[in-house]
C-alpha cells in the first residue's frame, strides 16, 4: 500500500499488538511488531498506543502486558496495560447481585498491579473491555485514579455508553470510549455517547471504526477537544482511519486536534520519540 501524504503529525490511541504465537493463533492474524510499525508508517502515524488483544477467559494479562511493553522498546509505540476483573457493568438486579458476590480470582488485576504498571511510566494507561474481560474491582479503579492515568474502554451492545457512565465515570480518571461507543456500526450508541459528552468532562471518544461521516463531523464540530484519533489496527489498516478523518468537511485545525493535540493531552508519551 502506498504511503499517505499529508501534513499532519498523527498519533494513534487505539492499536493492538499480539505479543506471541498463541495470540496470533487465537485471533487468526499474523501481525508482527515490524509489520504494525510499517503499516503505521505507511499511514503517516508517527506514534501509537498499543495493548494486548483479548486473552482466553480465565487467563490473566500480566505476561501479555509485559510482552507488549518489551516489544514497544525502540519502536514508535507506547504500551498500555490491559486489565480484567470479576464484575459486570450494568444496573440490572442480576449484575448487582453478581458484583456483590464477586471475588477476584488469581488471574484478575489487583491494585498493586496497577501501581506497578504505572511506575516510572512503563505503561502509559490502561485498557478495559468489560464485555470480554469483566470490570475490575472498585479498588483497582480507585488505584487507576490515584495514578492519574487514562483508560481506553471498549463499549459493546452489552456495555452501552450509559452503562459506562454509571459504572466507570464516577472515578477520577479520563475515559476514552472506543469507536464513539458504537462498535460495530451502531449509530444509536454513537449518538448516545456524543450526548454524554455534555455531562461528563472526563469522557472522550476515539474514532476507530466510526464509518459514518456525519457522526465524525458532528463530534469534531460540537466537541473539538474530546475526539481522539484511533485506528483500531491491526483489525483495520491505519490508512483507513486516517483517510476517514482527512476527507471530513471540517477545518484543518479540528483535524490537528483529533490527530495530535487531544491524544497528546491525555497520553503525553505520544508526544515524544526519535521517530518524530
Amino acid at each position: 500500500m502506498l504511503e499517505l501524504e499529508h501534513g499532519f503529525r498523527v498519533v494513534d490511541v487505539h492499536a493492538q499488538l499480539d505479543p506471541d504465537e498463541q495470540a496470533v493463533a487465537t485471533h487468526g492474524r499474523d501481525i508482527s511488531p515490524e509489520r504494525l510499525q510499517r503499516e503505521m508508517h505507511q499511514a503517516g502515524v508517527v506514534r501509537a498506543a498499543v495493548s494486548p488483544g483479548p486473552r482466553p477467559r480465565g487467563e490473566g494479562y500480566l505476561r501479555a502486558n509485559n510482552a507488549v511493553a518489551r516489544l514497544s522498546v525502540e519502536r514508535p509505540f507506547v504500551a498500555m496495560a490491559r486489565l480484567n476483573g470479576p464484575r459486570r457493568v450494568g444496573a440490572s438486579a442480576g449484575s448487582r447481585l453478581r458484583n456483590l458476590a464477586a471475588v477476584p480470582g488469581d488471574h484478575h488485576a489487583e491494585p498493586g498491579d496497577v501501581e506497578q504498571y504505572a511506575y516510572d511510566h512503563r505503561f502509559h494507561g490502561f485498557v478495559v473491555d468489560p464485555t470480554h474481560d469483566g470490570l475490575p474491582t472498585e479498588a483497582v479503579l480507585e488505584q487507576i485514579g490515584a495514578t492519574d492515568s487514562p483508560v481506553l474502554l471498549h463499549s459493546s451492545e452489552r456495555v452501552p455508553p450509559a452503562a459506562v457512565a454509571e459504572s466507570v465515570l464516577e472515578y477520577d480518571f479520563p475515559v476514552v470510549l472506543t469507536s464513539f461507543g458504537g462498535f460495530p456500526l451502531d449509530r444509536a450508541r454513537m449518538d448516545e455517547a456524543l450526548a454524554l459528552l455534555d455531562s461528563y468532562d472526563d469522557l472522550h471518544l476515539d474514532t476507530s471504526f466510526v464509518r459514518y461521516r456525519e457522526v465524525l463531523e458532528r463530534g469534531l464540530l460540537e466537541h473539538p477537544d474530546r475526539v481522539l484519533f484511533g485506528s483500531g489496527a491491526p483489525d483495520t489498516h491505519p490508512d483507513v482511519g486516517v483517510m476517514e478523518v482527512l476527507t471530513l468537511d471540517v477545518p484543518e485545525d479540528l483535524m490537528t486536534r483529533a490527530f495530535t493535540k487531544n491524544p497528546v493531552r491525555l497520553f503525553p508519551g505520544l508526544a515524544t520519540g526519535a521517530e518524530d
